[in-house]
């Protein structure tokens, strides 16, 4: 596992995958960003704060910490709304780098790609609220942060990989078949997640690594480049 996600690693800096390193940056923090602002423009347009200066200066700060925090839980759901995007170039391009002596494999059809990718964002979202509430807890957040996203992250990113080879059904059946590998990926791209400003770049790190933790779990090895 460790071997799979070092490839990952040094896949994201090579000339095949820059443009889509570009594409999926810019493209998250443009979502980044304009959640930043309207969020602000929440809070200024309808919080009735009282017109004394300290007041309003202190809110304005512990607004700017609590957005900082909330954006942070935010990387997750848009690493699963992106990942939607660029998933199977991705993963082509594993595939074609690293498994040339393989079938290459096919992407799920526009509709079904973009079903799953919202249903699996709005749960994303769902759990990261609950680990965002639990940020009061001592101890508790943290736990529930990484098993919260080790186990959705490993799930998603896991069936987008094996689903370019067999039906959905049977991704599953897979993913469920080689649970504990699985979760344990999704717990090294929790991990990533939660490093600051490289987890701008986890949807590419863990559609590379679910790719190579694939083709490891059927049995093939990359070659020798």
């Amino acid at each position: 596992m460790l071997s799979a996600a070092w490839l990952a690693l040094t896949d994201i800096w090579t000339p095949p995958f820059r443009s889509v390193l570009w594409k999926s940056l810019a493209l998250t923090l443009v979502l980044l960003v304009g959640v930043w602002f309207g969020l602000q423009w929440l809070v200024v347009t309808f919080a009735d704060w009282p017109s004394q200066p300290w007041i309003q200066t202190s809110v304005a700060i512990v607004t700017g910490f609590g957005l900082v925090i909330g954006l942070g839980f935010l990387i997750a759901p848009v690493s699963a709304l992106l990942a939607g995007l660029f998933s199977d170039d991705i993963a082509q391009v594993v595939e074609q780098t690293h498994y040339p002596q393989d079938p290459p494999g096919r992407g799920l059809s526009f509709i079904d790609s973009i079903v799953s990718t919202l249903g699996f964002t709005a749960t994303v979202i769902l759990v990261n609220l609950v680990c965002l509430i639990l940020l009061l807890v001592p101890g508790v957040n943290l736990v529930a942060f990484f098993i919260g996203n080790g186990y959705l992250l490993g799930r998603e990113f896991f069936e987008a990989a094996a689903s370019r080879f067999r039906p959905v059904e049977a991704a599953r059946q897979l993913r469920r078949e080689n649970a504990v590998t699985v979760f344990l990926g999704g717990f090294v791209i929790a991990l990533f997640l939660a490093i600051p400003i490289l987890n701008l770049l986890t949807p590419l790190f863990a559609t590379a690594f679910m790719t190579h933790l694939h083709k490891r779990v059927t049995g093939s090895r990359p070659v020798e480049n």
